[in-house]
């Protein structure tokens, strides 16, 4: 057996430190992919999926602009109505639709609520779940669990839209 030379042993140590190191960034970005994306998500889907402290009720669009869609609340329950509420533009679909809503605290804006909401509100981890299958394909080299994240992710933008 051919001793190898302590420069080539010092290289091949390296060199698996250096994929060490890849591993670790690569698993990093992809935490912080997920994190971020939870984080976004959460600060609309709080609205919607905690009901304690909540004002709910039903929203009418009576117009629209660029980005946003305005009109009157009337609320289920004690909470006071309200004759003019916000919500984006993207969760409405026509004028004088009535939508069911959450209003955030201390603002006039509102969130929709039900499947459509929740689903509506968790689309930014979706959109982080397909860029984090890109991470895990191509750097990390894990097809089945990109694959998974990407469907998980692509099913959730899919389910989001077509609840709308």
């Amino acid at each position: 057996m051919v001793k190898r030379s302590r420069a080539r042993r010092m290289a091949e140590s390296a060199w698996g430190v250096l994929l060490i190191g890849k591993a670790v960034v690569l698993w990093a970005v992809v935490a912080l992919l997920l994190a971020s994306g939870m984080w976004v998500s959460w600060g609309t889907a709080q609205h919607v999926m905690l009901t304690k402290g909540r004002e709910r009720g039903t929203m009418t669009v009576s117009a629209c602009g660029e980005k946003t869609c305005t009109g009157p609340f009337a609320p289920d329950g004690p909470a006071t109505a309200r004759p003019r509420v916000i919500i984006t533009k993207s969760v409405t679909h026509r004028t004088g639709e009535k939508i069911a809503v959450a209003v955030e605290p201390g603002t006039d804006d509102v969130v929709r609520t039900g499947w459509a909401g929740v689903l509506y509100s968790w689309v930014p981890l979706g959109g982080a779940l397909l860029l984090a299958a890109l991470v895990l394909a191509g750097g990390l080299r894990m097809p089945r669990s990109a694959w998974a994240a990407g469907l998980a992710g692509a099913a959730l933008m899919v389910a989001a839209f077509a609840l709308l």
